[in-house]
């Protein structure tokens, strides 16, 4: 897969490989699935061609001269073929693949000459791509591949698109989704948060087959919607819900003519987004701005927007954030202060730097719940987890054993010194309602405190070796005729 990468190397931008390639890849896939059900299809009916051809045998529907084999015999105007065949294919599919293969402009021949399109096709050739050879779960996790690499590759833009998926599992197993439950992310870029879910409850759980028909998300940006599209898909997952659109100025997911509620409410939202939509939140429809009017920065819009999206008794949330939510003040020290008060704030996490694409800067993790347990209730558990991360080149990592110290602070909800602290609201007020990590966490001491006379022996033999030095010297140069 990542070599097809390098033959677009060159003619086509780093950060609009995936542009290109993820359409590619899917293609290909829809056709060798379809190679495969339309022989399964001819066993199962000793031969009848006519039988084989109705379309209950197949999942995904490929008209004629939509077939990758079609495009593959084309030697001129490549593109366009492509772009047609890829269309036909849309339009054949309209419920489940509307749109799914982006916005490429695969008829540039200044950038996609057809020699080039010709070597990305017969590169892919060779690989079958059907379920016997290349299951759900292998090529999921190739897709997945492939996006962590085209994140390495673009860095910056890539935080627009891809979460490190460390990050991800924290946060899932805050919110330990379960069978049958909705889960939702409001900006869910390549679909990477609500795979994860799915995966959650495969491993804890039992059967993630529950969560068909219970996967929402909205993401803004045309190519990533399509990405989050087929990487579920690739993924095995059967049916679900990704709209493209601007989730803060038109919500894609309502009840009459309310938002829509979910378990679980996860995101890593764009940080402190300008020009977010505050002309229609001024007098927004659905109540979202129920704790206060956000200011330039878009950070507690997400927030306002996902407590709403939240199940009356089930819900539950995790988002990432800029550690300025925590306490810059003006409106938004209002916002969380009304927040606060609601008492749906259950956990904040401070993470280490440069673990995100796009910014080096240290972000948090929040946690809310609709209905806390008792023992948590008036109380906000604040974790210093800034040391958890393994130092890279490029970003630093959060491994597997800083992902279950962290959560394994969260799940106890107890001081541990120098990293975590129960805090009464009552202490927070005091402090009006700056939730900074290092007003209420105080790191440990590295190194041990002596005490006044401890110090002062470790003084005098300092000053006992330097003086047994120096007469040592001055012995050797004496020795040496260099002092008289």
């Amino acid at each position: 897969m990542w070599e097809a990468a390098n033959i677009l190397r060159g003619p086509v931008d780093a950060a609009d490989f995936k542009t290109y390639i993820f359409p590619m890849l899917f293609f290909k896939r829809i056709s060798d699935v379809y190679d495969e059900e339309h022989k399964a299809a001819l066993e199962e009916s000793g031969g009848d061609e006519e039988y084989a051809l109705f379309p209950q045998n197949y999942r995904f529907q490929v008209p004629d001269d939509c077939h990758w084999s079609d495009v593959r015999a084309v030697t001129t105007n490549v593109g366009s073929a492509l772009q047609t065949a890829m269309r036909g294919i849309e339009k054949a599919n309209p419920e489940t693949l509307y749109g799914i293969f982006g916005d490429a402009q695969w008829t540039n021949k200044d950038r996609l000459p057809d020699s080039l399109l010709r070597d990305l096709i017969e590169h892919f050739s060779q690989y079958n791509l059907g379920n016997k050879v290349a299951q759900s779960d292998i090529l999921g996790q190739s897709y997945e591949y492939l996006i962590k690499k085209f994140a390495d590759a673009t860095n910056k833009k890539a935080g627009e698109f891809y979460t490190p998926r460390s990050v991800v599992r924290l946060m899932v197993n805050i919110l330990d989704s379960k069978e049958g439950e909705t889960i939702y992310d409001p900006a869910c870029g390549t679909g990477g948060m609500l795979l994860e879910a799915v995966h959650h409850v495969k491993e804890n759980h039992g059967d993630d087959r529950t969560l068909w028909g219970k996967l929402y998300g909205q993401e803004k940006n045309l190519t990533t919607s399509a990405i989050a599209r087929m990487n579920l898909i690739l993924h095995g997952a059967a049916d679900f819900r990704i709209v493209r659109g601007d989730t803060l100025r038109q919500p894609a997911f309502l009840a009459n003519d309310s938002l829509s509620t979910f378990d679980c409410v996860i995101a890593n939202p764009p940080f402190s987004l300008e020009n977010w939509g505050e002309e229609v939140w001024a007098s927004d429809p659905y109540g979202r701005n129920f704790a206060g009017m956000p200011p330039s920065k878009g950070d507690y819009a997400w927030v306002q927007h996902m407590i709403k999206s939240m199940a009356p008794k089930t819900g539950r949330m995790a988002v990432v954030l800029p550690h300025g939510a925590l306490f810059r003040m003006g409106s938004e020290g209002k916002i969380r202060e009304k927040i606060l008060k609601m008492d749906l704030l259950e956990a904040v996490i401070g993470m280490g730097p440069n673990l995100f694409y796009g910014t080096g800067l240290a972000a948090c993790i929040m946690v809310f719940r609709q209905r806390k347990d008792e023992g948590r209730r008036n109380k906000v558990l604040i974790i210093d987890a800034s040391k958890e991360f393994k130092t890279g080149r490029a970003h630093n990592e959060l491994l597997p054993e800083h992902v279950e110290r962290i959560y394994g602070w969260y799940h106890d909800f107890r001081d541990v010194p120098g990293v975590a602290r129960v805090v009464p609201l009552d202490e927070v007020a005091a402090n009006e309602y700056n939730l900074n990590i290092t007003r209420y966490v105080t790191p440990m001491a590295t190194e041990a405190t002596l005490s006044v006379e401890e110090a002062m022996v470790n003084l005098r033999r300092s000053a006992l070796d330097a003086f047994a030095s120096e007469d040592k010297l001055i012995a050797t140069l004496k020795q040496e005729g260099m002092l008289q």
